[in-house]
């Protein structure tokens, strides 16, 4: 028996020996009464959809978004169990990208994770390019976001060793409506940042056809003294018909926009001097998508089909200045237009089965995915830092190359109900074929893959308030078209480079009376090799073999349930520990880099009238950039780049009045982010490395109406 075989059935048997130790015989009624689910993504509004989720799963609504005051993706992430999420830095320090991290896994662009748009993925390119340098979403749009930590790589991939977070548009409304709110922030420094949201639809009175209008866009000036400005716009189309009552065709049509400055970072004498100053004026990052998706539904009580394809064409491009090596002082402005597409069609069809006490849901999918990308450099003659007076002409044509992925995956599931248990066996089969063409170095580099990901799934239902799980499963990644390209002879990659594949393991409780929730996972990642990013020179690095555990708590209460007294206050808490290590070389048993071992959030609401009032707290203990020699680093160095990094404390407050239906349910709100004006700061080490300074007491107001 192997390592991976035993932890899977010591994950099993500890979720067993934890159950009581007699299952109650399955009562035919309730049997008889179960219809078929098909789309997990889907009716996440229900909460015993996620209640009875066999894995790790939190679903952030549109409230909590709000009353977190929230103005972009990265913000309402925050917080949220395993999640951990990096202030704007480096090539991804601007509101346009997503530095989201799962479980102590590299937070750099978010490339660990299925990030998906209504189960449609944001990124450009999902198998070579799966970094969200351009997240292509605006928080104002977003109903929803629902983040699945374990126990649904069967359904979604390819990169899904961090989970599934798919973030949920507001839904088309059964009568006509609309409504309109904004929210302003500004700090000591900077300027005001606006996010503001419109929508407008409504059905038809016999529910067959409707259709949503939806604009989000992030417009301003953020807390850096200078290039830090943020445009963004973001344009959604949904639309509805039903063509039986069986049967429905749904389009979705999307535009985004958006342009920023990136301030980058500080050495560390400039961030002693002024840690809110730029010294990179020209750094700026721009880029839009254009994606549609349309699909086919059959629903019946014990079946349903499913036919997804959509389509996305995407532009990102930035201007990034870069240090001589040689010659201190100098640089040159360096630019990157790169474009891809990517379609994709899944079909998928789930039927339900009844034996006398069982029931089995077998669900067949697959998806033809295929992109293309083009990805060019250009870059200036060197300078003088600080004596252009405008930005530098890149006129140097010096890199080129270009791409393309085709991808087939098959998976098969069959969720088992049998008394109390619930049991998932599943397998996703991917078969890749990637390839990129250096017209400079006239080099074809490509690589095939065919992978077997089997899991499994398993809660045991104690009572509806009380569930068991455990899961285990196999994740797989494929060289992407920057890791194809780096190094290596001739039309071979570099030999330290290889595709990532990685093990995962849960096993957890559920508790929820409505008044009371509590959740408690233990969680384990075994990566067989993992790629770290470093910058352009470097590229990328094979940190080998890691290991991510830790254990993730989470508690929400009603306080009304102990006196009338209290009624409308409620608390909640989350606590993440977790260690995240490599397994050997010159850094074993240490600290990967840019994850924080403990992460603590708290907080209370209060209700009373039309007033709500909110405190809220956030934690992360300590980070490490260590770099990449055969020295850990932990000391500060003088570029900024590497050196431990500070944990940090901050509070927010904030308060809510609500005018009623007599005023179009105006609400108007104000809060602080950062009350007590706690410093701290994140370093990078790519191209526009150093200290970035985290954001400082900010004061915001809120306002809202509906018609």
């Amino acid at each position: 028996m192997n390592l991976k075989t035993s932890k899977l059935l010591i994950s099993l048997a500890i979720s067993a020996a934890l159950a009581p130790y007699h299952v109650f015989a399955a009562d035919n009624s309730k049997n008889d009464q179960i219809t078929v689910t098909g789309n997990w993504l889907e009716n996440t509004e229900d909460s015993e959809v996620v209640f009875n989720h066999p894995g790790a799963r939190t679903v952030r609504n549109q409230q909590q978004i709000k009353e977190s005051g929230s103005e972009t993706i990265a913000d309402a992430l925050k917080g949220i169990p395993g999640v951990q999420v990096r202030e704007s830095n480096g090539t991804g320090g601007s509101d346009v990208s997503l530095n989201v991290g799962v479980r102590g896994l590299t937070s750099r662009l978010s490339p660990r994770s299925t990030i998906l748009l209504d189960g449609m993925p944001l990124a450009a390119a999902p198998y070579g390019q799966p970094q969200l340098s351009m997240s292509s979403l605006s928080l104002g749009s977003i109903e929803s976001i629902d983040v699945i930590r374990g126990g649904a790589s069967v359904r979604y991939g390819p990169q899904n060793v961090g989970g599934v977070i798919n973030f949920v548009t507001k839904p088309i409304p059964k009568d006509f409506s609309g409504g309109v709110s904004l929210q302003t922030q500004g700090a000591k420094t900077g300027g005001l940042k606006t996010l503001v949201d419109a929508s407008v639809g409504g059905s038809k009175a016999d529910d067959s056809a409707g259709a949503l209008l939806l604009y989000s866009g992030l417009h301003g000036q953020g807390y850096r003294k200078s290039n830090d400005n943020t445009d963004i716009d973001d344009l959604i189309l949904k639309t509805r018909y039903a063509i039986t009552d069986n049967d429905e065709l749904l389009a979705n049509f999307h535009y985004y926009h958006a342009m920023s400055g990136m301030p980058g970072g500080l050495t560390q004498a400039q961030y002693n001097a002024d840690p809110f100053q730029s010294t990179r004026p020209y750094d700026r990052f721009e880029g839009n998508r254009q994606d549609m998706s349309l699909k086919y539904k059959h629903e019946e009580d014990d079946k349903q089909f499913e036919l997804m394809t959509w389509f996305s064409k995407s532009y990102r491009g930035s201007y990034i200045e870069s240090d001589h090596k040689d010659k201190a002082n100098e640089r040159r402005l360096v630019s990157y237009p790169r474009h891809y597409t990517a379609y994709a069609i899944e079909p998928s069809y789930s039927q339900l089965f009844r034996f006398n006490d069982i029931s089995h849901e077998v669900t067949v999918g697959y998806r033809y995915l295929n992109e293309t990308a083009d990805e060019k450099a250009y870059r200036s003659n060197w300078y003088q830092a600080g004596t252009q007076r405008s930005r530098p002409s890149t006129n140097d044509y010096y890199q080129h190359t270009s791409g393309g992925t085709e991808a087939h995956a098959i998976y098969l599931d069959d969720t088992i109900d049998v008394g109390n248990w619930t049991v998932i066996p599943g397998i996703r089969y991917e078969n890749i074929n990637i390839h990129l063409n250096d017209s400079f170095k006239n080099q074809n580099r490509s690589k095939r893959y065919s992978e077997p990901l089997p899991a499994l799934a398993v809660i045991y239902h104690i009572d509806d308030e009380w569930k068991l799980f455990a899961n285990a499963s196999t994740s797989f990644g494929s060289l992407q078209y920057f890791q194809l390209n780096t190094k290596g002879v001739g039309n071979s990659p570099a030999n330290g480079l290889s595709a990532e594949k990685a093990h995962n393991y849960e096993v957890g409780t559920k508790y929820d009376n409505t008044a009371l929730s509590l959740e408690a996972t233990l969680f384990y990642i075994d990566f067989d090799d993992q790629l770290l990013y470093v910058e352009n020179t470097t590229g990328w690095t094979n940190l080998g073999a890691t290991t991510h555990q830790g254990v993730e708590l989470a508690a929400r209460y009603n306080l009304s349930e102990l006196s009338d007294k209290l009624d409308g206050i409620s608390m909640y808490s989350t606590y993440t520990y977790t260690k995240a290590v490599s397994k050997k070389g010159d850094f074993a048993h240490k600290d990967l880099p840019f994850y924080s071992r403990q992460v603590f959030t708290a907080g209370s609401r209060y209700e009373t009238g039309n007033w709500v009032w909110n405190l809220n707290t956030y934690a992360q203990s300590t980070q490490e950039s260590p770099g990449t020699s055969s020295h850990y680093v932990t000391k500060p160095s003088a570029d900024g780049r590497y050196g431990t990094i500070p944990g940090y404390m901050v509070w927010d407050a904030r308060g809510e009045y609500h005018f009623g239906k007599s005023l179009s349910d105006l609400t108007l709100s104000a809060g602080i982010k950062n009350l007590f004006d706690q410093t701290y700061f994140t370093r990078s080490t790519d191209n526009n490395y150093g200290i970035y300074v985290g954001q400082p007491r900010t004061y915001y107001v809120q306002a809202s109406v509906k018609f």
